[in-house]
């Protein structure tokens, strides 16, 4: 049966209007299978058009391969942090600079001399600018479970038979310690709530003032780490624990 032709020799609007109402329909149907198409069946197409494709290629909202296991990815412990901290000293170089100590619940760093400073100074060194910047990344992975974290500083007496000024002590001590403080509170790698900075110093050594050695040991800065829930102890308790465990 022929089409009934209009006046003016063109086809009926009727039968466009009905070819696009047809492809709208097409439209939404591919749209409808797009939506819910299976995953394993998208990455063999895609596959087949790309070969050099990675495995992880996803639809919609879905996680990768490479997310989904980071998810079952045993949680990373203080212990953890203890053996990263080694690790990293070992790369750094500074082993015979740095003692790392681990306790019931915490875990001492101490950096010995002028890892951080140079004498009688309170500027940070390069190089120790360096070091913190790998404690940072060894902290950052570990900081929802650090309760608190110390950063004590120390300094010698010059004279083994004069005590050190007052004020040139105390004063040298808190602003190594704040330094260092401050340096880790600007990575935004913790809560700065969890940031202390104390400051004792020559009044906790750790070896004689008598020899050239002694002294150099005396002068340090020491991070301690405690664990969340982790029994608080002063100074002296962590010194005669680490002890304990050594022998």
């Amino acid at each position: 049966m022929k089409r009934k032709k209009s006046p003016e020799g063109g086809g009926s609007w009727m039968d466009t209007y009905g070819d696009m109402v047809t492809l709208l329909l097409c439209f939404f149907v591919l749209l409808y299978s797009i939506s819910s198409v299976d995953q394993e069946k998208w990455r063999a197409i895609a596959l087949a058009f790309n070969p050099d494709a990675e495995q992880t290629t996803q639809v919609g909202n879905g996680n990768s391969d490479k997310e989904a296991s980071t998810d079952t990815t045993e949680e990373i412990t203080l212990n953890d942090l203890y053996e990263a901290l080694q690790k990293s000293v070992k790369e750094l170089g500074i082993e015979d600079e740095t003692e790392i100590e681990k306790g019931n619940g915490y875990t001492l760093v101490s950096f010995k001399d002028k890892v951080f400073f140079d004498g009688d100074s309170s500027v940070l060194k390069d190089e120790g600018k360096k070091v913190l910047d790998e404690f940072a990344k060894v902290l950052s992975d570990v900081s929802s479970k650090v309760q608190e974290v110390q950063i004590v500083g120390h300094t010698s007496q010059g004279d083994p038979n004069v005590p050190n000024d007052v004020r040139n002590d105390r004063t040298l001590s808190s602003l190594r310690s704040v330094e260092v403080t401050i340096y880790l509170q600007e990575k935004n790698i913790i809560d700065p709530g969890k940031l202390v900075s104390v400051s004792y110093g020559q009044f906790h050594p750790v070896a004689t003032f008598k020899t050239k050695q002694g002294r150099a040991k005396n002068r340090r800065v020491e991070i301690i780490i405690t664990e969340e829930d982790a029994e608080a102890h002063n100074l002296q308790d962590y010194y005669e624990e680490a002890s304990t465990t050594e022998s």
